[in-house]
């Protein structure tokens, strides 16, 4: 790739704290061309709320972002915004912003797709059915996505091998993930707890093995990678005594893998999956369900993870956390998750180039 990769960033629900992030990571200097899809009038006056100096322009300019600037392709609100006040009649302005983003991804207008957050709740209530962003791209784009998020960068996916380690009676045992890079696939993702069980079938299993493996090969450069795959149950069913699905659905399908050649562990239990002996020996861990892994995951680096959209003709990375509506406008937020969002989303581009 001759030129800087192009960053397409979508601000999110214009109540929240989308608006913000995107004037805060536009006080810094970064190694990509960022245009951000917003209503620029939400923008000024957020601005102006957070007293920050940001120069909008509203024709893109192939260059490096630069701070102080902000490239916007303006996408007018349906109704007025306020700070933490949700508006239903927005809820199409929403989608749309994040429709007209894939667009421009698939058309390679632009190289990559960050996205700020959505409140899903509003959008159901405006009479839209929406389980989530990543649901919603793939509807566009087409496939079946499998959701990751990571502590580190692409760059940083094998760096727990590296060094990190802690010490305590009996020895000295590596840090992994929780010091350095920790990655978390998910077989479901949005779903009430209730539903998991029959949603984890062997052909749901092995579609999210085989795009998990595919990415990590193609998209993250990962020769061989490792994978530590969570049991359903507690003691990962205890031989059938507290559940059947690691033994009739989960083994089966991690069996069948086996045998071709890939390396993975488990099913493991997923109580003490996350402990030296797993985090040393596992690239990526592939959870169940949403709360089994990403709850880890944000006490690991809640604010400084990255959410990855694996399975997808396009590139999709976002932050790690919601709207906070209660912040918006307050200047009391971090635009850490965003800024390692951007930055993945550079690395990722470069790879696929």
């Amino acid at each position: 790739m001759n030129s800087p990769a192009h960053i397409v960033l979508t601000s999110g629900e214009p109540a929240g704290i989308g608006p913000d992030l995107c004037l805060m990571l536009a006080q810094k200097d970064l190694p990509c061309q960022l245009t951000v899809l917003a209503d620029l009038e939400t923008l000024r006056q957020r601005k102006d709320l957070l007293g920050l100096e940001v120069e909008f322009i509203e024709e893109p300019v192939p260059a490096l972002h630069r701070a102080g600037s902000l490239s916007v392709l303006n996408c007018p609100a349906a109704a007025p915004v306020a700070p933490g006040k949700l508006d239903s009649a927005n809820a199409s302005y929403v989608l749309a912003m994040i429709e007209k983003a894939v667009q421009g991804c698939l058309a390679h207008q632009f190289d990559a797709l960050v996205t700020a957050p959505v409140h899903k709740g509003i959008i159901n209530d405006a009479g839209i059915p929406f389980t989530g962003h990543t649901e919603f791209i793939a509807e566009i784009t087409g496939g079946e996505p499998v959701m990751m998020l990571s502590t580190g960068l692409p760059s940083e996916l094998r760096s727990h091998f590296k060094h990190s380690s802690y010490t305590m009676a009996g020895g000295t045992f590596p840090l992994g993930g929780l010091q350095t890079s920790l990655w978390i696939a998910l077989v479901t993702t949005h779903l009430p707890l209730a539903q998991v069980p029959e949603a984890i079938t062997q052909a749901k299993l092995a579609h999210t093995l085989e795009t998990l493996l595919s990415d990590l090969q193609n998209r993250f450069q990962l020769k061989d990678p490792v994978i530590a795959v969570l049991g359903l149950n507690p003691h990962a069913g205890e031989s059938g005594h507290i559940g059947t699905e690691e033994i009739a659905t989960i083994s089966p399908v991690l069996d069948a893998f086996r045998a071709k050649g890939w390396q993975l562990l488990g099913p493991l239990p997923a109580d003490t999956a996350f402990t030296p002996k797993y985090l040393s020996q596992a690239d990526v861990f592939l959870a169940m369900y949403h709360d089994q892994g990403l709850s880890v995951l944000k006490y690991a680096g809640f604010g400084r993870a990255v959410n990855i959209t694996l399975g997808l003709p396009i590139i999709r990375t976002s932050v790690d956390h919601g709207t906070a509506l209660e912040l918006a406008g307050s200047g009391q937020i971090d635009c850490g998750s965003l800024e390692r969002a951007v930055k993945c989303a550079i690395e990722l581009s470069l790879h696929a180039a």
